[in-house]
């Protein structure tokens, strides 16, 4: 600054000479510079009074301390962020914010698991049933408990198709009141224990069911969202009446009806001779394929058919020699302005079990299954099935039924169940269910003279406690049981308790 005054002063020496004195813009420029070399002279003036003005301020030593932990404390800082781990010696700054920076990891992950687990499903339930029966020779109490745990899992994707994998596993023990009892229908269908090889007082798990689906929108290629056809397949192991004879007032007796009439078909499943394809304990090999058709939704269409192991354990090593096979052509209707279902039915089994111990003969049958809505809290239902075959217990069944929601009495998760149901006896166990004797396996003698109809009725109140535990109350009565006209009338009180999870 101090050499800009100076070439200003030569440039006015400059033009202080004669070759430019004359000049009249030279004139001008002189004065300009004249001015410029005073304001720049006061400025220098200024500057040096201000600068002495500083230095003369107690508060400067201050100021100039402050900048210097200023910059130990950045420094401090930058070097404790290059760390990732926290320690109580580091800036708080640091600390917080490697503390931020460890939750949103943690988020991260935890939106990792959760991506991982999507489309995962699973349930728990467990039910205990209590029951006193009467008109038997053996009128003791007996307790059953049962617990199913069920997982269903993504199997991924193939352009269209959704797969899913499903597993289910069971425990329990006691065969409730269904043991020492003769009769078409089983009054506990909750009842489960392993076979003879382990004792009653053993649990063990069981693999029930294992079994892939695949889900295929219709048609081919066409575009998912606007699909109203699906085409599902299912190969595993299974419960065939997860698939066929569905029903939503009688169907799950863990919350409805207790006796094996009312849960499914009696002429599939009853004590003596069940027609399904099943094992002991109602599973089985298979597979099934379904067309469902939902152009006109609500309404619904559907057509479906399955092949199942059968024989003796129905295993998978040559039950399918002579398979168990069922189709089943469904409706989901607004008949009566309420939606209902209505199922038709119709099945062959290569090696069904008869009433004669070890025997297994060719039956075929029909069934008309369905359950309709009426009003807002009342649901009706009903089964009727007729059966061909030799040695066939009884060859008709027919059951009605229905369930009243509890709103009508402001207990909307309550409900009472009544339901009635009657199994005739077909002209072979007619005519030689006198003649069998006891088997050195311990089956049954029956050693009446069976006619007639077998009548069942059964009534319940469901009373929910929460959303996961509810008890009901639970009575059946069983007129003429097996066709046995000299047998004492049956009537069996129970008591349910349901946990789900």
């Amino acid at each position: 600054m101090m050499r800009k005054p100076a070439t200003i002063a030569a440039l006015l020496a400059m033009t202080a000479s004669p070759s430019y004195a004359e000049d009249p813009s030279m004139q001008d420029l002189l004065k300009e510079m004249k001015q410029l070399s005073g304001r720049l002279q006061v400025l220098e003036e200024d500057n040096a009074k201000l600068r002495k003005q500083l230095e003369n301020q107690p508060s400067a030593p201050i100021l100039a301390e402050r900048v210097k932990v200023l910059e130990e404390h950045n420094a401090q800082l930058e070097a404790s962020l290059e760390n990732d781990s926290i320690s109580e010696n580091e800036p708080e700054l640091a600390s917080r914010l490697k503390a931020v920076e460890a939750q949103a990891l943690g988020m991260q992950k935890s939106a990792k698991v959760v991506e991982a687990l999507e489309g995962v499903k699973a349930d728990a339930s467990f039910t205990s049933v209590w029951q006193k029966p009467s008109g038997l020779e053996n009128n003791k109490s007996r307790v059953n408990y049962r617990a199913d745990v069920t997982v269903s899992l993504p199997a991924g994707e193939m352009g269209d198709i959704t797969s899913t994998i499903f597993g289910h596993f069971r425990i329990g023990q006691g065969k409730g009141a269904s043991e020492n009892m003769t009769a078409f229908s089983g009054p506990n269908a909750t009842s489960f224990q392993l076979g003879s090889a382990l004792t009653p007082d053993t649990s063990a798990v069981m693999l029930a069911e294992a079994w892939y689906q695949a889900e295929i929108p219709l048609p081919l290629g066409g575009f998912k969202p606007q699909s109203k056809q699906m085409l599902t397949i299912n190969f595993g192991k299974m419960d065939p009446f997860a698939f066929f004879d569905q029903n939503s007032a009688g169907n799950d007796e863990t919350r409805q009806f207790l006796s094996s009439m009312f849960v499914h078909n009696a002429l599939l499943d009853n004590p003596l001779a069940a027609n399904v394809g099943a094992d002991g304990y109602g599973f089985t090999p298979g597979a099934r394929v379904a067309w469902r058709n939902n152009a006109a939704k609500p309404e619904s269409y559907e057509l479906s058919i399955g092949v199942f192991g059968s024989g003796p354990g129905a295993a998978f090593d040559g039950s399918f020699t002579k398979p168990f096979i069922i189709g089943q052509a469904e409706a989901t209707t607004r008949l009566l302005g309420d939606v209902g279902h209505y199922r038709l039915l119709a099945w062959t089994n290569g090696q069904a079990p008869t009433y004669v111990a070890d025997e297994l003969e060719r039956h075929e049958g029909m069934g008309i299954n369905f359950d309709q809505k009426v009003g807002d809290y009342t649901t009706i239902f009903g089964r009727y099935g007729k059966g061909w075959g030799r040695h066939l217990p009884f060859d008709q069944t027919v059951s009605l039924g229905a369930e009243f929601g509890g709103s009508y009495w402001n207990r909307a998760g309550d409900a009472i169940g009544i339901a009635l149901g009657a199994n005739r006896v077909s002209s072979d166990f007619h005519r030689e269910a006198l003649t069998l004797d006891a088997n050195s396996d311990g089956s049954a003698d029956y050693g009446f003279k069976a006619s007639g109809i077998e009548k069942t009725m059964e009534a319940y109140y469901r009373y929910r406690i929460n959303h996961q535990f509810e008890i009901t109350p639970d009575i059946q009565w069983i007129s003429n049981p097996a066709g046995n006209t000299a047998a004492n009338n049956v009537t069996v009180l129970g008591m349910r308790a349901q946990i789900n999870y």
